[in-house]
């Protein structure tokens, strides 16, 4: 029986398999990459699902969030690519199903366009600001299409900081498949040593390490590390934590 943790590990692998697999570069770093949760807050979701479903949404935006990741693994290693919006509605509809909710197609779109409109982080514009100001190259690396990357980079007004929003729609194939961070090294046109990657969970950490990226994790919940066979090169609790290892690489 596949589990989260066994697709984890098959998709490592197979990144490792396919990709040079070699380690950061020693050279100082030229761009940072970042996945959208990073810098905005995943528990947009939860408020979204408690507004629908009093009293049962964060618990049920729990369980959408745990298919939400299973349906990006599971539909890339299928070959069954459909972008994130109705991805996110399967998830959330088999969760609902799951918890004996039934909640009419307004709501479920409702709910889905919360990616449309995610919170920042308090922390986060600062932290981009100087990053940007050291001379660094930015850009999303995101399973979040164009549009919602877009919107609410514009609503926090941060999207001019960004030198590129990279959706994995571009390539068909969700992270932590190699293809995903291939979009960074060939969107900037840099070696991938040169290229940092801010990761949001330890399975993205270790599929933008495995590909060759230096890689640092913005562990925010404190998380344990995945038994996957890579670390990341650095790791804080905030986007600050991340600006100042990146500046410092940056020199």
């Amino acid at each position: 029986m596949q589990t989260r943790r066994t697709v984890l590990a098959a998709i490592a692998g197979a990144a490792v398999m396919r990709s040079s697999g070699q380690a950061a570069s020693t050279d100082r770093i030229q761009a940072v990459g970042f996945d959208i949760f990073t810098i905005f807050d995943p528990r947009s979701l939860d408020d979204a699902a408690e507004t629908h479903f009093p009293g049962k949404g964060r618990e049920l935006a729990g369980l959408w969030k745990t298919k939400l990741f299973d349906y990006f693994f599971l539909r890339t290693l299928n070959g069954r690519y459909v972008d994130c919006r109705q991805l996110g509605a399967d998830a959330l509809r088999f969760a609902c199903a799951t918890k004996g909710l039934t909640p009419d197609p307004e709501a479920i779109a409702a709910m889905v366009d919360v990616f449309f409109h995610l919170k920042i982080f308090p922390d986060s514009a600062e932290a981009l600001r100087r990053m940007r100001d050291a001379g660094l190259r930015l850009a999303y690396v995101s399973n979040l299409t164009d549009a919602m990357l877009k919107s609410s980079g514009d609503a926090a007004g941060i999207a001019q900081l960004f030198e590129q929003r990279l959706s994995t729609d571009q390539v068909q194939a969700y992270k932590p498949d190699p293809r995903a961070y291939a979009m960074a090294e060939r969107a900037f046109g840099l070696e991938r040593g040169k290229v940092l990657f801010a990761a949001t969970g330890g399975w993205d950490y270790a599929g933008a390490k495995s590909f060759g990226l230096e890689t640092f994790w913005v562990n925010r919940t404190g998380a344990l590390r995945e038994n996957l066979g890579v670390e990341p090169d650095g790791e804080g609790r905030s986007l600050t934590d991340l600006a100042n290892y990146a500046v410092a690489r940056a020199r």
